[in-house]
């Protein structure tokens, strides 16, 4: 019995120690990389009517509200064509160490359009399935210290189709500066080799990039991987700008990965 439970225990380690050493995050831009530090985060209890307690960095969540998931649908007489249309809102209060607090208000819609055949016998269709639509966008506005005059929104809205190709654009903007939103991965040139690669975006200003987030660390046990990037030579205000930004983002996939479940 003793011998048994120490094999296991050793082949336990053994595979842990494998999933660590194989373990790769995003590849973040080398500028960035040598302005900033990974940060690890921590996500906290999601209660009821509340988002994750996000915390990393000297940034961390003190407060939220996410409101209830709203569905409406309608179809044809006789089902060949449906629409579905969801929408859900949450916000949160985003402090750093120094007392600011960014205010985000943010909120995910989503739109489908499908076609499907009509059964004629049993077992016997007229036409085909077909999905027509499906349009996915998310938005938030932020706001530091309850300033209203220096708003920044938040935009990834995605579209695909039969008919259409997918339209997909992201940004962070206050109409002055405007940050584009890049997806990224551990497998930039085949470099990971897992058939599931870490998973992130960067944010980007001129070419020069900002903030990168990583909101699946990849392969096994991928979901509890997050990390953020911030670029160390914005002022304070920028920087919790970007938190709060990629603290959206992240709640935006831990929402899809439940919605999925």
């Amino acid at each position: 019995m003793k011998s048994n439970l120490i094999r296991f225990i050793s082949l336990f380690t053994t595979v842990f120690l494998i999933i660590q050493v194989n373990a790769q995050n995003i590849i973040v831009d080398e500028n960035l990389a040598a302005k900033s530090e990974p940060l690890k985060v921590k996500i906290g209890t999601q209660g009821f009517g509340k988002i994750a307690k996000w915390k990393f960095g000297e940034y961390e969540v003190v407060t939220s509200k996410a409101g209830w998931i709203k569905t409406t649908s309608k179809s044809n007489l006789f089902n060949t064509k449906t629409e579905s249309k969801t929408t859900q809102k949450f916000s949160f209060i985003l402090c750093n160490q120094a007392g600011d607090s960014a205010l985000v208000n943010a909120a995910k819609n989503i739109e489908i359009k499908a076609v499907q055949g009509f059964e004629l016998f049993p077992s016997f269709f007229v036409g085909d399935n077909e999905l027509k639509l499906d349009s996915r966008n998310f938005t938030a506005s932020i706001n530091i210290n309850s300033d209203t005059t220096d708003t920044w929104i938040l935009l990834m809205n995605s579209e695909w189709g039969s008919e259409s190709e997918n339209t997909g654009n992201a940004m962070l903007t206050n109409g002055t500066r405007k940050f584009l939103i890049f997806s990224a991965s551990s497998n930039i040139n085949g470099n990971d080799k897992r058939k599931i690669p870490a998973q992130g975006y960067e944010l980007r200003e001129n070419n020069r990039t900002f903030l990168a987030l990583q909101y699946y660390g990849g392969g096994m046990l991928g979901m509890n991987k997050n990390m953020v990037w911030i670029d160390n030579t914005q002022e304070p205000k920028m920087k919790l700008i970007l938190a709060a930004a990629a603290t959206a983002i992240m709640q935006l996939k831990l929402d899809e990965v439940a919605a999925a479940e």
